[in-house]
């Protein structure tokens, strides 16, 4: 019996809310940083920019390896092989680990590239040594996100969100006591930030550990028993995860140079868009957890070998995707004064940010089009296309039509977030096309 659009619409929205509070979480951890390094000073939160683009261009790498497993888990799952499941997360855990330890490599050699982007010295000095600090936190993020994507895929949603908002209350406590200097600690400022990041980063991963090997809800995978190295297994997840791991550091990548543009006009600038780029991520991580839940009911409909469920999930995962980004939107421009204020109380940080909200609600019903449409070609096991067009819609259109409006057209921040708006638009579009062409047909697993 296949469901009809309006219990697609709640079954989707019954998924992803948990998520999306979860990768709100997630995102919270960097909007409380900024909030509270923003009462440092501008250079702090302008460092902050600079290093936080930096990590997630690198950690969108390893975070695109583990979203592989929960659409893998969620297809095993509905074909009803447990044996599969658990082979995912074991070999998915050992990949990731690897993965981490890489990444965290990378990370602390960036911290030291980040002199060389004709950055103002201060704000290189203080994105450096940050950054060489929340580096470290890469690692037992991976470990997270391997069983977080492991029970997500068999639908279970709640634990990882309980773990996240307990790690955000314990996360203002320790910028407070860090980056303040309460309680004897010593004041540390925008360092301060990454040690309580990275403490909390280590409870996440040692929180949803605890809870997976203790719940009798896992018991039939038998997660305790070594497996041994599945070359198979491994390459499966990596064909999945990898270029979906390149998608995101495509996009990623793109946000991030577009930071490194906007610091080559001026400190003030890179405040106002770190605001601006911060209210933004808020309303995109929300809609990552609609593409997750969407490439969860995806995957299960193509477990199930039912091409009308497949579409009817993925089709009301994007109008739920769009119509939130929308409201997003409405709020952005409603409240386009207000928000700044809440970061900084330096009235020309506070005027520009302004202005950059207006771009940011442009953008959102695109950007939610776009992030869903990965998530439900993920759900497909389509990737290689997917990666292609992330490429075009953000380094062959955003970021040259962004460097044109705002260096040759001399419209300066403005003009490169008028690129972001065409290059969601791009990837958008592509995307839906895409997924509307491929769903129609039977999927080879």
């Amino acid at each position: 019996m296949n469901l009809s659009y309006k219990q697609h619409f709640k079954n989707t929205a019954l998924l992803a809310y948990p998520v999306v509070i979860g990768q709100l979480g997630h995102m919270m951890m960097g909007v409380v940083d900024s909030l509270m390094i923003g009462r440092v000073g501008a250079v702090p939160l302008a460092a902050s920019a600079i290093a936080n683009g930096l990590f997630f261009l690198i950690f969108v790498i390893g975070l695109g390896v583990t979203f592989a497993i929960s659409p893998l888990v969620a297809i095993a799952s509905s074909a009803n092989k447990p044996d599969e499941c658990s082979s995912l997360v074991k070999q998915g855990l050992l990949v990731n680990t690897v993965f981490g330890v890489i990444l965290c490599i990378v990370l602390i050699i960036c911290a030291d590239l980040i002199f060389y982007l004709n950055q103002p010295v201060n704000v290189a000095i203080a994105a450096a040594s940050y950054l060489r600090i929340i580096a470290y936190s890469i690692l037992p993020l991976m470990i997270f996100q391997t069983f977080k994507q492991f029970i997500e895929g068999l639908s279970v949603m709640m634990p990882a969100m309980v773990i996240t908002i307990i790690a955000n209350l314990f996360n203002a406590f320790g910028n407070w006591l860090f980056i303040y200097g309460k309680w004897g600690f010593p004041s540390l400022g925008l360092d301060g930030a990454g040690i309580s990041t990275l403490i909390n980063r280590i409870f996440m991963a040692v929180a949803i550990i605890w809870y997976v090997l203790k719940s009798k809800r896992y018991k039939e995978y038998n997660l305790l028993n070594i497996e041994k190295v599945n070359l198979t297994m491994m390459k499966k997840i990596l064909n999945l995860g990898l270029p979906s791991g390149i998608q995101y550091f495509f996009e990623v990548g793109a946000f991030a140079f577009g930071s490194v543009m906007v610091g080559w006009i001026g400190t003030i600038q890179l405040a106002a868009h770190q605001i601006a780029m911060n209210l933004a991520s808020i309303t995109y991580m929300a809609i990552t957890g609609i593409s997750s839940a969407a490439a969860i009911r995806v995957g299960n409909g193509v477990g199930s070998e039912n091409i009308i469920e497949t579409r009817r999930a993925g089709f009301s995962a994007l109008i739920l995707g769009a119509g939130s980004m929308l409201i997003f939107g409405c709020v952005f421009i409603i409240l386009k004064n207000f928000l700044p204020t809440l970061y900084i109380d330096n009235p020309e940080v506070i005027s520009i940010a302004s202005v950059l909200l207006v771009f940011a609600a442009i953008f959102q019903v695109f950007d939610g089009s776009q992030a869903v449409g990965l998530g439900i070609l993920r759900g497909l096991i389509d990737v290689k296309i997917p990666t292609i067009i992330t490429f075009t819609a953000y380094w062959i259109i955003m970021i040259p039509t962004g460097y044109a409006f705002a260096f040759i057209l001399n419209m300066g921040v403005n003009g490169i977030w008028l690129g972001y708006v065409l290059g969601l638009a791009t990837s958008a579009i592509l995307l839906n096309t895409r997924f509307n062409l491929r769903s129609k047909k039977k999927i080879r697993l």
